[in-house]
């Protein structure tokens, strides 16, 4: 495989040997890629302050030409945004490990995911400038990240009868949503549900569906109300780890610190 370079921003990072990393990055013409930083350690010219999770960076990879199957090397790389003021709050910290973790343990390796790497790069840029809420833009990234991998649900009709949202209850009027087969459910079919299933205001469910299909440098003209909020991120953190199949450990961190604030 050619050598390359590409934007890309650093997903995560383990300790290897006395002096090496292997680091996972979202990169922008790759997708997914697992490279080993050999020396990162104590390597100041190549490496020193650049490898920080959520970084955006410019990589230069180098694929082995005998050994077909071993890991890339990561040659050099040029940081472009360390993001620093999500690193010196602990609340946008799990917000963003959160965002990697889902798309780290989701993805393939090396396949281009152009839509992903874009949805990253403007939800770190926005948590990191806090012109867009934190919670806001979280919602923003779960049901995009959703709706780019092919798993989005439904939001507008029934998932049994194909009824519109509109035609159901009062806006601020729970409803049903049946985690398990990710559907909407009107009140007519709630008997049809299974016991996995959580109830979100009608009114959540069209401002998710608003952020989901509009230019997404409108969402800081969203304003979600705290109930909405409260909802929305109950929905979507009930909904996604149940699809991916994962319990993500980042999720539970996130959790704790705002239970904690």
């Amino acid at each position: 495989m050619a050598d390359f370079s590409s934007d890309a921003i650093l997903l995560r990072r383990i300790e290897y040997s006395d002096y090496d990393y292997i680091l996972t990055f979202l990169s922008e013409k790759r997708g997914k890629i697992s490279v080993i930083a050999k020396n990162a350690k104590k390597s100041i010219r190549r490496f020193q302050g650049s490898l920080d999770l959520f970084s955006v960076m410019n990589i230069q990879v180098v694929f082995p030409k005998k050994k077909k199957d071993a890991i890339p090397t990561l040659f050099n790389v040029d940081l472009i945004n360390p993001f620093e003021k999500i690193r010196t709050d602990v609340e946008k910290v799990g917000y963003a490990s959160y965002w990697v973790e889902i798309i780290n343990f989701y993805l393939e390796d090396q396949k281009e995911q152009a839509e992903l790497y874009k949805l990253l790069l403007f939800s770190l840029d926005a948590l990191n400038s806090s012109l867009i809420a934190r919670e806001v833009i979280n919602l923003l990234f779960q049901i995009r990240f959703m709706t780019i991998s092919g798993f989005a649900p439904d939001l507008k009709k029934c998932g049994v009868c194909r009824v519109s949202i509109d035609e159901t209850a009062a806006v601020h009027k729970k409803v049903i949503f049946d985690i398990g087969n990710g559907r909407f459910v009107c009140n007519k079919c709630q008997a049809k549900v299974a016991a996995n299933y959580i109830k979100v205001s009608k009114g959540t469910l069209k401002q998710l569906a608003w952020i989901n299909e509009n230019e997404i440098s409108k969402a800081k003209r969203m304003r979600f109300s705290r109930l909405a909020i409260i909802e929305g991120e109950a929905f979507l953190q009930a909904f996604i780890p149940f699809h991916i199949g994962r319990d993500f450990k980042s999720l539970k961190f996130l959790k704790r610190i705002k239970r904690e604030q």
